[in-house]
């Protein structure tokens, strides 16, 4: 039997709405402060979708862009995967973006899983990879959570911002692997945590018969709750990704979390013992964009060429399910591009 391919990550971009909303803005509504939000999350601003945006339209933008960088053209792309708990469409966003791209030899669907559905959908994209099924791959984090928000609920809505970010995998050479190792977990116990539930109104259709018309309610999260399983479950899978690969933490180049929080990242790193100059954030600037969190990050770092081909990354996402996961990935290829 022959072993199983690699995967490599050879291109990445990212796509965000124009509307920067600061914290001194929504102060001007809500109960709050510029300095009692970054006390408590580390974020000044966040990207704030208008009625004429679409996730369909930042998913296919920032896929674009990652396309280019992996130089691939439309038509070799074999899957699209986007991660998303926000899609334009109930019935699923990706065959929208596959569309858009122009790659009608993709198969494309939605995979859910919130905050943790990017890294969740890397590693599912890696399988059809190593299976030899498909060679091109297009995985996208998308959300427009702040949709789904209660503007008049501090506790939620200024944690949250909109964005897309992306990723282009493809079969590696012999010999490279771009994800050394991996480690998922959920536990439905703990869901209610961090919700955003349904809420169906009654509806008569005649005398004998009611149905429910669907709807959602507003995102609802346990804060001190999903801090406290943030902080104690992601170094312990973190760690046991480190050990599945015989790598350290002094190994590493990066470290790339769902940016949730700053002091979870902090709190993380810490226990892990990874220097902060060695820890990925740009909450700041945007909030928490769910699924888009670690493709952001990661596009904006490629970027910038501060993560490099060769670079070794340990990344971790974790929300709401709860789910969790962590994945210790390696940028690029072999020959340095």
């Amino acid at each position: 039997m022959s072993a199983a391919v690699g995967v490599a990550l050879t291109g990445s971009g990212a796509a965000t709405p124009a509307r920067v909303v600061t914290n001194d803005e929504l102060s001007l509504w809500l109960d709050t402060s510029d300095d009692w939000i970054r006390s408590r999350t580390g974020i000044a601003a966040r990207r704030v979708a208008t009625a004429e945006d679409s996730l369909e339209s930042l998913s296919g933008q920032a896929a674009s862009q990652a396309l280019e960088r992996a130089s691939w053209r439309p038509d070799q792309v074999d899957l699209i995967l986007l991660a998303t708990s926000s899609p334009d469409d109930l019935f699923g966003s990706a065959p929208a973006v596959q569309a858009a791209l122009g790659a009608g030899n993709a198969v494309a669907f939605d995979l859910t899983a919130a905050c943790s559905g990017f890294l969740f959908a890397l590693i599912t994209a890696a399988q059809y990879i190593r299976s030899g099924v498909y060679r091109r791959v297009l995985v996208v984090g998308a959300d427009l959570l702040s949709r789904w928000v209660d503007w008049q609920d501090r506790r939620t809505c200024v944690l949250f911002g909109d964005g897309a970010g992306a990723v282009a995998m493809e079969a590696a050479p012999e010999g490279w692997d771009g994800l050394l190792t991996m480690v998922m977990r959920t536990d439905g116990r703990r869901r209610r945590c961090l919700t955003m539930a349904r809420q169906a109104t009654p509806r008569t259709l005649h005398d004998q018969l009611q149905a429910g018309s669907g709807g959602f309610r507003p995102i609802a999260m346990d804060g001190q709750e999903v801090y406290k399983f943030a902080v104690q479950q992601v170094p312990l899978v973190l760690t046991q990704a480190l050990k599945q690969a015989d790598v350290t933490a002094e190994q590493l180049d990066w470290l790339l979390l769902h940016q949730a929080n700053e002091r979870i990242l902090a709190a993380v790193a810490q226990r892990l013992g990874i220097p902060a100059a060695k820890v990925l954030s740009n909450l700041g600037n945007y909030g928490n964009t769910s699924a888009a969190t670690i493709p952001l990050m990661l596009h904006e770092a490629v970027a910038a060429q501060r993560i490099r081909p060769g670079h070794l990354i340990a990344s971790s996402g974790f929300g709401a399910g709860l789910s969790w996961g962590a994945a210790l990935l390696r940028w690029g290829l072999p020959d340095g591009s």
